[in-house]
């Protein structure tokens, strides 16, 4: 009795250290500035083409008054903002011609080139290895940091315009209905 308790004993730790080996390892929760970023810019991502989607394509020409954007150009602008703040973080736009506001104006076109500024941006987002690397934007010293802190900036600016537009249009957020 003595022997098998004895084997009992000596064998259990050695089958706890081999479950352990094979048990899938958790890896700790990612955090930090870009991980930060990145949440962000799904999250305004999410509202800003869920809104577009919601609009209807009639009202896409809408504007407050003549010399002020339409829903189409506010979507564009920030299509287009997307492919020029990524160049500080030195990655080229996927078109040379960047004046969408003018130039796609119909409403799936519209979707469309939101959603493809946004992988752009998350891709470009995705290569800045060094957060702290001084660059030059609109004749100020930042970082690559601040770089991303003025997308998301610029993003939730046109974001809020896009919610007055459509909310003056008859048009909920989807988010808050």
């Amino acid at each position: 009795m003595r022997l098998r308790t004895l084997l009992i004993a000596l064998t259990l730790p050695v089958i706890a250290f081999a479950k352990a080996q094979n048990a899938p390892r958790q890896m700790p929760p990612a955090t930090g500035f870009r991980t930060e970023f990145l949440a962000n810019l799904d999250e305004v991502q999410e509202k800003i083409v869920a809104l577009a989607e919601a609009t209807p394509a009639e009202k896409f020409a809408w504007r407050p008054a003549g010399d002020i954007r339409s829903i189409s150009e506010v979507y564009m602008h920030i299509a287009g903002g997307n492919y020029f703040l990524a160049t500080f973080l030195g990655v080229e736009p996927p078109k040379k011609d960047l004046d969408l506001e003018k130039n796609i104006t119909k409403k799936a076109e519209v979707v469309a080139e939101l959603k493809r500024s946004f992988d752009h941006l998350r891709t470009a987002a995705g290569r800045v290895d060094d957060l702290e690397k001084p660059v030059k934007m609109f004749g100020n010293s930042t970082t690559n940091r601040g770089v991303l802190v003025t997308i998301l900036s610029h993003l939730h600016e046109h974001l809020g315009q896009s919610i007055a537009y459509a909310r003056m249009n008859g048009v909920a957020p989807p988010w808050s209905r």
